[in-house]
């Protein structure tokens, strides 16, 4: 099999994986609506949202293969195909309206997916996991995974705690810095994988078991930040911020440790960078769209201007609200009942002589 040939089995990978990713974010969101809490993990209690996180799992597998056969530089941008159908099965399952500028989004991104296709190279020929262990641990790509370390730690226990409610970039970077270095050790087991199946065993190199904890460490991270951006955020906003945000470290890591993008031809380089913009222009205006009508139609709202659908916290939000308001009214009425009864008291002493002042009604 021909390195071009690869290239073609990990785009028709990548588009499968792109619709069952999709699909998932919508399951998803439907089993955290119907948890009464996600801070204390009720949601594993809910089979849609394990429903949801079994087709996201058939999706990452999918997409997992797709960075086998084919560069990241192809496989990671059509993640925005992910991005259309989330948002096409939100306006039909969560309320959520797309509008005209949201459809006119979905067909930008088409085209600058498109273009991507046509003009993405082929991989690099690697005959071993162990070259692609020597690239990582180059100064260039050892220094962006030490930056990576430095910067998600940091979120993850100064930041987030305290801001991590207020916008959905909190946990969305956490989840795009690190899912960076996943697919970058994805690649490298799904290559050894790949080699081994063709008979040239890479289970007999550390490298490999290097990249499976790699894999395995960074795969859980973006899993729990991921859901909790989720849970607090509306789907419209958090879905395009993760594939910009995603995308931009991913091309970054992968053009850092493959030492650039495998072409010297400078209209491919062009259109690739031009397909980029406009993926990411689409995916911009399709956020722009929905994100400006939830802000109108819904008055819930998490942190500081930032809408929610129904998602869990706004539930707990709205009942938390409608408790208040119980507990106000039952106030009221106790209030309003000792008033009249110390009035009437009153009145009676006052009829009796009583020196008490007289009540002005």
């Amino acid at each position: 099999m021909t390195v071009l040939e690869d290239k073609w089995i990990g785009l028709g990978l990548a588009i499968a994986s792109s619709f069952a990713i999709g699909t998932s974010f919508i399951i998803t969101k439907k089993g955290l609506q119907s948890s009464e809490s996600v801070e204390n993990y009720d949601y594993l209690k809910k089979p849609l949202w394990w429903a949801g996180m079994l087709t996201m799992a058939v999706g990452e597998i999918a997409n997992f293969a797709a960075y086998t056969f084919a560069p990241a530089i192809l496989v990671t941008p059509l993640g925005a195909l992910s991005v259309i159908i989330g948002a096409i099965l939100a306006a039909i399952f969560l309320n959520e309206e797309l509008g005209v500028l949201g459809r006119l989004g979905c067909a930008i991104c088409l085209v600058g997916a498109v273009i991507i296709v046509l003009h993405a190279p082929p991989d690099k020929d690697v005959q071993t996991v162990d070259e692609i262990l020597v690239l990582a641990t180059k100064p260039a790509f050892l220094g962006y995974c030490t930056l990576v370390l430095a910067f998600a730690l940091f979120m993850i226990y100064k930041v987030a705690p305290r801001y991590g409610r207020k916008t959905p970039m909190i946990y969305v970077s956490i989840c795009s810095s690190v899912g960076s270095i996943s697919v970058m050790a994805i690649k490298a087991f799904g290559i050894a994988l790949k080699l081994t199946l063709s008979g040239n065993n890479q289970f007999s190199h550390i490298s490999t078991y290097v990249f499976i904890t790699t894999v395995a460490i960074c795969i859980l991270t973006q899993m729990n930040y991921f859901n909790k951006a989720l849970d607090q955020f509306d789907t419209s906003i958090v879905n395009p911020l993760y594939y910009v945000s995603f995308t931009t470290c991913t091309l970054t890591a992968s053009f850092l440790l493959f030492q650039g993008f495998n072409t010297t031809n400078a209209i491919d380089i062009i259109s690739l960078l031009l397909g980029f913009v406009t993926t990411f222009l689409g995916v911009y205006l399709l956020n722009l769209s929905r994100s400006d009508k939830v802000r109108t139609l819904l008055p819930t709202h998490a942190g500081e201007g930032i809408p929610m659908d129904n998602t869990t916290a706004g539930i707990q939000k709205r009942h938390s609200m409608s408790r208040s308001r119980s507990v106000s009214m039952a106030n009221s009425r106790s209030s309003s009942q000792f008033s009249l009864d110390e009035r009437n008291e009153r009145m009676h002493e006052t009829l009796l002589g009583s020196e008490s002042p007289k009540i002005q009604f």
